[in-house]
C-alpha cells in the first residue's frame, strides 16, 4: 500500500469518442446497446476527417491522427471550448499502441514498387507515435507535456492516469488524455491471425464458453480533465471523477497474461489503494474482456481475487466496439462515464453463454444501476496492466 493521491481532485469535464460503435457520445451510447457486427476487423466506416481536417492537412497526417484530432476536437466542444489556462499548463497525454503503422506499410510499397524518389518526405512525422499527441498540441496551442504512452492495449487507460497524474499534482491546470489507434493494414491482421489472436467467427464474445480471440478495431476518445475546484467555478458539466489509477507488469510472458492474473489482480489493488478505498466500496468493474480464452481467464481470476466470487458487476463493450487496442482504455473510460449519465451498465454484447468457470456476474443486458466507484481495467502484450477507478460528480 501506499499514499493516496495528491490533494488536487481531478473531474471530466468533456468527452470526445470515435468508434466502430457510433461517432459522438449519443450515437456511441446507443450503439453499446446494438447488436454487433459480425465482422472480424471493425472499422469507422461512417468517419468524415474533412469534418475537423482540411484535405491538405489530412493528406500529412497518419489515420490514427486524424481520429485523435476528431476525439481531441468533440470533447472540447463538448466541454465548452478550451477553459482560460495559462497554455504553458496545458498538456497531452495520448496513448497509442500503434502509431502509424498504415501509413509506413503504404510507403514500404512505394519504396519496393517505385523507388526511394517516391517515398512521401511526411512518412516519418506521419509514422511516429507521438503524431497524435504533436498534432492535438499544435492545434490548440497547449504548451505543457505533450507525451505518448505505447503500452500496447494499456496504453489509453495508462495516458488517462497519467493526464490525471499531471492534473493532481499541480503541473497542469487541464490535460486532453485517451487513445488513438488505426493499424488494421494486411500485415498486422495477417500477423494478429498466424499468433491465433484473432476470432475466426468475426464474433467478439467476452467470458463467453464459445469465445475465439478478438475483433480488432480502430478508434479514439479523449478526455478533457481538470482541478474540480476550478471547474466548479466556471461552472463546467462534470461527467465524473478520476479517484485512483494503477499500472504494474506481469513480467511473466509477452503476450500471455501472468497465471490466475496475478499481475491484474496487484494492479486493480493498487489503484483502490490510490483512491483510499476498499474493495467493498467498487459498483462495478469495465472489464478488459477481449473474448480470448486465456485473458479472459485471467482477468475473471484477478476479479474474483479483489473482489469476490459474483460480488460484484462486470461489463466489456468490446463485443461492439472491438477491440481498439492503444485507444481501447479510453474508449472503455468514457463508457463508464456516460454510465455514470445514464445511471446503467451497458451490456457485454455477444455473450450469451457465460463460461462457468469464471465465476464474476457478467452484464448481459442493460443494467440499471446506482453510480458508484468504478474500476476500468486494460492489460496490454509485453505483461502491462493499468486500472482506473472512476467515481460519479
Amino acid at each position: 500500500m501506499h499514499a493516496p493521491r495528491a490533494a488536487r481532485r481531478v473531474v471530466v469535464t468533456g468527452l470526445g469518442v470515435v468508434s466502430p460503435a457510433g461517432i459522438g457520445l449519443d450515437a456511441f451510447w446507443k450503439g453499446l446497446q446494438s447488436e454487433p457486427q459480425l465482422r472480424r476487423e471493425r472499422t469507422v466506416d461512417d468517419f468524415d476527417v474533412t469534418h475537423w481536417l482540411s484535405g491538405k492537412q489530412a493528406r500529412h497526417l497518419d489515420r490514427f491522427t486524424h481520429f485523435a484530432v476528431a476525439a481531441a476536437a468533440m470533447a472540447l466542444e463538448d466541454c465548452g471550448g478550451l477553459p482560460e489556462v495559462d497554455p504553458t499548463r496545458a498538456g497531452v497525454q495520448l496513448g497509442t499502441g500503434i502509431g502509424g503503422v498504415g501509413t509506413l506499410e503504404t510507403q514500404v510499397g512505394i519504396l519496393a514498387a517505385r523507388g526511394p524518389g517516391r517515398v512521401s518526405p511526411f512518412t516519418i512525422p506521419m509514422v511516429m507515435p507521438n503524431a497524435g499527441a504533436a498534432s492535438v498540441s499544435l492545434r490548440y496551442g497547449l504548451q505543457g507535456p505533450s507525451e505518448t504512452l505505447t503500452t500496447a492495449c494499456a496504453a489509453g487507460t495508462h495516458s488517462v492516469a497519467a493526464g490525471a497524474r499531471m492534473v493532481a499534482d499541480g503541473r497542469c491546470d487541464v490535460v486532453l488524455a485517451g487513445g488513438a489507434e488505426s493499424s488494421m493494414t494486411p500485415t498486422t491482421v495477417a500477423a494478429f491471425t498466424i499468433m491465433t489472436a484473432l476470432s475466426r467467427t468475426g464474433l467478439s464474445r467476452p467470458f463467453d464458453t464459445g469465445r475465439d480471440g478478438f475483433c480488432i478495431a480502430e478508434g479514439a476518445a479523449v478526455l478533457v480533465l481538470e482541478e474540480r475546484d476550478a471547474a466548479q467555478a466556471r461552472g463546467a458539466r462534470i461527467y465524473g471523477e478520476i479517484l485512483g489509477a494503477a499500472s504494474t507488469c506481469d513480467a511473466h510472458h509477452i503476450t500471455a497474461p501472468s497465471p490466475g492474473g496475478a499481475g491484474a489482480a496487484a494492479c486493480m489493488r493498487l489503484a483502490l489503494a490510490d483512491a483510499d478505498l476498499q474493495p467493498a466500496d467498487v459498483t462495478a468493474v469495465n472489464a478488459h474482456g477481449t473474448s480470448t480464452p486465456l485473458n479472459d481467464a485471467a482477468e475473471a481470476a484477478a476479479v474474483v481475487a479483489v473482489f469476490g466470487a459474483g460480488a460484484v458487476p462486470v461489463s466489456s463493450i468490446k463485443g461492439v466496439t472491438g477491440h481498439g487496442l492503444g485507444a481501447a482504455g479510453a474508449l472503455e473510460a468514457a463508457s463508464v462515464l456516460l454510465s455514470f449519465q445514464h445511471r446503467e451498465l451497458p451490456p457485454t454484447m455477444g455473450t450469451t453463454e457465460v463460461d462457468p468457470e469464471l465465476e464474476i456476474d457478467v452484464v448481459l443486458e442493460p443494467r440499471e444501476w446506482q453510480p458508484g466507484p468504478t474500476v476500468s481495467n486494460s492489460f496490454g502484450f509485453g505483461g502491462h496492466n493499468g486500472s482506473l477507478v472512476l467515481g460519479p460528480a
